[in-house]
């Protein structure tokens, strides 16, 4: 916006100077177009100042309206070649101040009128100076043919630094668009890097909500049938909040983004993560074979968002199943979470969404690969190979097998 303000500013100040530069070369012409007036023509004292400033003033309509002055100043030119006498010797029809300003108005319209107004000024122009020069009383060939020559030589320059000026423009207004589309891509990239930040988080904790509210009647005794009726409207208050915040990420996520870049969890979080999954009433077990602090950040948090994503997704999909989670760190990082059949039907109230392929592309980021697919007892398992090194992998597994979150 800065940039812009400046731009006007200094286009405002350039017209000024424009127009200054332009006042003053109209008074040069006229004040040597009227003294120099009965020099070349017959001309009564009265009437000077009026032919003088036919040939001096258009130059002022050279910014505001060339075609305009040009209209005006090639007109005069033609009623004063036929209209008023010159002096004996004089070979000129009209002043050679004239004949300047008409150049100067000719040249203007060439570089800012329409094209046109630029044929129908190139043509009549060459035409008034050949006619007219050839009633001079020299040949046609010697005093006339030479000014369309000029005529149609000023009309291609100033065709020339027309397009030298559109091309500016034109390049200004791409490098602006570019700035624009460059701002708005910053935009899109910091709105999806919270919406998955916001996916990870939100979504996995009113996850662990539904399911203690869920597994309450379970892991509490004695529950009157009020509390059970309670939990259950938790639950599912819980459950239709969740579809609408995955509703609204769904306007906020896109495909391709690049990874986050403010502080992210590492893989010393991952106990943290499964501890409070049991706390919430997950009936979780784990194993954890190597050195977590040895992990690299970028890898420790793929290794956290994976599963914290498929802890929601099992005790959302799987509620009471137990879950186990197995990480070991040898020549690469191995994770294994996986759940046993669900003991009721899993609730089907939801909105597809995109926990599994986020699962997918946080893996593939850090040059690791991720499957995710039923097992065979009824269960469901992920399994993920996260390289300790950065590296390029594939994809496999069936993201479509599994609901998501």
């Amino acid at each position: 916006m800065v940039g812009n303000l400046g731009k006007r500013v200094n286009s405002g100040r350039a017209r000024q100077w424009v127009d200054i530069v332009t006042v003053f070369v109209a008074l040069v012409f006229m004040a040597v177009a009227w003294p120099t007036l009965q020099l070349t023509h017959q001309v009564p004292a009265a009437a000077m100042p009026f032919i003088a400033g036919f040939a001096a003033f258009p130059v002022l309509l050279v910014r505001v309206n060339p075609a305009l002055g040009w209209a005006v100043s090639a007109g005069s030119a033609l009623l004063i070649s036929l209209a008023v006498p010159h002096q004996p010797g004089n070979t000129l029809p009209f002043q050679v101040v004239h004949i300047l300003s008409l150049f100067v108005l000719v040249f203007a319209v060439a570089v800012r009128a329409p094209m046109q107004i630029v044929g129908v000024a190139w043509l009549a122009t060459s035409l008034l100076m050949a006619t007219t020069m050839a009633q001079t009383g020299d040949s046609f060939a010697e005093a006339g043919f030479g000014w369309p020559i000029a005529i149609t030589g000023l009309v291609i320059f100033g065709l020339l630094v027309r397009w030298v000026v559109v091309s500016r423009q034109q390049l200004l207004k791409q490098s602006e668009e570019t700035e624009l589309e460059r701002a708005r891509r910053a935009i899109l990239e910091e709105k999806a890097r919270i919406a998955r930040d916001l996916h990870d988080v939100v979504a996995h904790h009113m996850s662990m909500v539904v399911v203690q509210a869920q597994t309450a009647p379970y892991r509490i005794e004695g529950l009157s049938p009020a509390a059970c009726e309670e939990f259950e409207s938790i639950g599912s208050g819980a459950r239709a909040a969740l579809n609408e915040i995955r509703g609204l990420l769904g306007v906020l996520r896109s495909d391709g983004q690049l990874p986050e870049h403010a502080p992210q969890p590492t893989a010393t979080d991952v106990l943290a993560l499964l501890e409070g999954a049991r706390r919430a009433g997950v009936p979780l077990t784990w194993t954890i074979d190597g050195n977590l602090d040895a992990i690299p950040d970028t890898t420790g948090l793929a290794l956290y968002r994976i599963a914290q994503e498929s802890l929601a997704n099992a005790s959302r999909h799987a509620p009471g199943a137990p879950v186990w989670v197995r990480i070991t760190t040898a020549a690469a990082l191995n994770l294994s979470i996986a759940n046993d059949r669900p003991h009721s039907a899993p609730h089907t109230d939801h909105v597809g969404g995109s926990g599994i392929a986020g699962m997918q592309a946080r893996a593939v980021a850090v040059g690791g690969n991720l499957t995710a697919a039923p097992r065979s007892d009824g269960g469901f398992e992920v399994r993920a190979e996260l390289p300790l090194t950065p590296g390029v992998a594939t994809v496999s597994g069936r993201a479509d097998l599994h609901p998501a979150i």
